[in-house]
């Protein structure tokens, strides 16, 4: 006998459900695993400089991201930030300070400023 009104209950191949992922854009190709291992590996030698954990570290990368990406178009996958020692201009000795460096790629303002 035939259903009359019956859903296709056959089980599709998961490759026929995905679809290819677009060529050439940076944002999603897939990263090695040197890179990443590299990447973890200077994160958690400047959280341990700055006595904070690495995920502190990471959370200012992204926020600073966030506020300058609303101002001017950058790169932030290329952008560094870490904590280095810098003489103190009020006491003796060394304090730590934080650096950044932000690869522009686009100096026109998102908002009209420049």
């Amino acid at each position: 006998m035939e259903q009359t009104g019956a859903k296709d209950m056959r089980v599709r191949p998961a490759a026929a459900n995905r679809r290819a992922a677009p060529q050439g854009i940076p944002l999603f190709r897939k990263r090695r695993s040197g890179e990443i291992a590299r990447r973890r590996l200077k994160l958690l030698l400047v959280s341990d400089k700055a006595n904070c954990s690495p995920e502190l570290v990471e959370m200012i990368k992204d926020d600073m991201i966030h506020v300058i990406s609303k101002y001017m178009e950058i790169d932030g996958r290329r952008m560094e930030v870490g904590i280095t020692k810098v003489d103190s201009p009020t006491q003796a000795g060394s304090i730590p300070a934080l650096y950044a460096n932000i690869p522009l790629i686009n100096l026109t303002s998102k908002k009209g400023m420049f």
